[in-house]
């Protein structure tokens, strides 16, 4: 602990224990916005490979491209030599474990199977000094890391017994060597302070182990951002930090009620927010907004108050007008949006985008008539209106949408958030594509003051919007001078 407190010092940091939140990153000086307050390598990580993204990818950088598989074990792939060299130090001992597991069994190892035998494999290799424990890079963080053993299920930690035990079958080393129960308290460990890898737009690419980063707590309001500059795990300012100020970030989705973000952070990572927004729950304020993002609107379309349930129960009540909206009205419109929903998914994942298009153009319909304009719900199926459209490369269509998100967007996010940046970006890029080039310089500005901050302006994404920037600026200083 010592040797990590100055490894921290050394980078204006400290790590304190508080009750109720266990230990915390403080700062020792001020840190400005887009500052790196700490990076760290992942002392372990695999790439994802699921449904939302089945294609393989490269063990070390996350890439797709020109792949060939590990000639020996045949599981691991790379996109590269220089890859492959980088990874096989580690890869080496996997290698040979992987290539005696039958292919039966092969197709059990999950990404969380394969981080857990990474995990297990890096600590032998640790002990025995083929990998030199670093200050930052050392067991003895994951070792320190809090498992919620006890509040987890018990059908939780029985599939932990099998995660463990199927490790042990593929690791097949002497029971000196390997100790399950500690296995299967690492896997929870990992379900609460493993982090999603994603690229620089936020699309899901791996697994991380980043024991050092897992110090810093959730707030539902975060002064930091983590992203990822492929394997690196970078904690940004997102606002002025002042000395002395806990370094936060945000675990779950922050768009939504305080009772949902809530419930989320208790489901996964077993603790109760009491960050600056959930200490308003229950008050006039926090009832209001969670009416808005997750309640229904007016019956009066011209009217834009929120609704609560009247006192007898039988319908909703609107705050600004008065109107009354029937239950039985509201329960109808939403088994018809469920149902609807239903066969969306369906026709998405078969791959029938034309259907799903019209099936979410129908649940959008409902949707404005059920919801407030800034419904979280509503906000979800334009999301998913404006993938279709891009995938369709009906341009107008995915900017109108994407304009349709953005108010929302700026309502749910921090000013600062990554996400609202993006959004921006993504509407100046469309806008310049469709020759709107003043509205497209206002969007891509937005979206460089937001990014600039949360990524860097040195990450070659920011740069390139930089560059695109500055020729949509040009372009449009050109326009105005005709």
């Amino acid at each position: 602990m010592e040797e990590l407190q100055k490894f921290l010092n050394d980078k204006s940091l400290a790590v304190s224990t508080l009750p109720q939140k266990g230990r915390c990153l403080f700062t020792t000086r001020d840190f400005s916005p887009g500052e790196v307050i700490i990076s760290q390598s992942p002392y372990v990580a695999v790439p994802n490979k699921n449904k939302e993204s089945p294609e393989s990818k490269c063990e070390w950088c996350f890439s797709s491209n020109t792949l060939k598989a590990c000639s020996a074990c045949r599981v691991v792939w790379y996109c590269s030599s220089n890859c492959q060299k980088s990874d096989w130090k580690s890869h080496r001992v996997e290698c040979r474990t992987l290539s005696k597991v039958d292919k039966e069994r092969v197709k059990l190892l999950t990404p969380s199977v394969r981080l857990m035998v990474k995990l297990c494999i890096k600590r032998k290799l640790e002990i025995e000094k083929i990998f030199p424990a670093t200050v930052a890079d050392n067991y003895k963080h994951v070792d320190a890391l809090v498992s919620h053993m006890s509040e987890v299920e018990e059908k939780q930690l029985i599939l932990y017994a099998q995660m463990a035990n199927l490790v042990n079958l593929i690791l097949q080393w002497p029971d000196s060597d390997i100790n399950i129960k500690e296995i299967a308290e690492n896997f929870s460990k990992l379900a609460c302070n493993a982090h999603t890898i994603c690229d620089s737009e936020l699309r899901p690419l791996g697994t991380g182990l980043y024991p050092v980063i897992s110090i810093i707590n959730h707030s539902c309001l975060p002064n930091s951002v983590l992203v990822f500059e492929e394997r690196l795990a970078v904690v940004r300012a997102m606002q002025n930090i002042p000395k002395g100020t806990e370094v936060t970030i945000s675990y779950v989705e922050i768009a939504g009620s305080t009772i949902t973000r809530q419930k989320s952070l208790k489901e996964q990572y077993f603790f109760t927010c009491s960050c600056s927004r959930c200490i308003k729950l229950g008050q006039p304020e926090d009832i209001q907004e969670s009416a808005i993002l997750e309640g229904y609107r007016c019956k009066e379309s011209k009217c834009d108050g929120f609704l609560l349930r009247d006192s007898d129960n039988k319908g909703f009540v609107c705050q600004k007008c008065g109107r009354i909206r029937d239950k039985e009205e509201i329960s109808t419109i939403t088994n018809k949006v469920k149902y609807i929903s239903d066969k969306a998914s369906i026709s998405l994942s078969a791959g029938y985008k034309i259907e799903a298009n019209e099936a979410y153009k129908r649940i959008e319909e409902l949707q404005l008539k059920l919801y407030h304009p800034f419904s979280i719900f509503l906000m979800r199926t334009r999301e998913a209106l404006l993938k279709i459209s891009m995938d369709q490369q009906d341009w107008k269509e995915a900017l109108s949408y994407c304009r349709l998100t953005i108010p929302i967007y700026e309502r749910v996010y921090p000013k600062c958030h990554p996400l609202l940046g993006l959004q921006y970006y993504m509407c100046g890029k469309l806008e310049w594509f469709l020759g709107e080039t003043v509205a497209a310089v206002r969007s891509m500005t937005k979206g460089l003051d937001v990014l600039g901050i949360t990524h860097g302006t040195k990450a070659p994404f920011v740069m390139e919007l930089t560059s695109k920037l500055e020729e949509a600026r040009a372009e449009a200083s050109y326009t105005l001078r005709r």
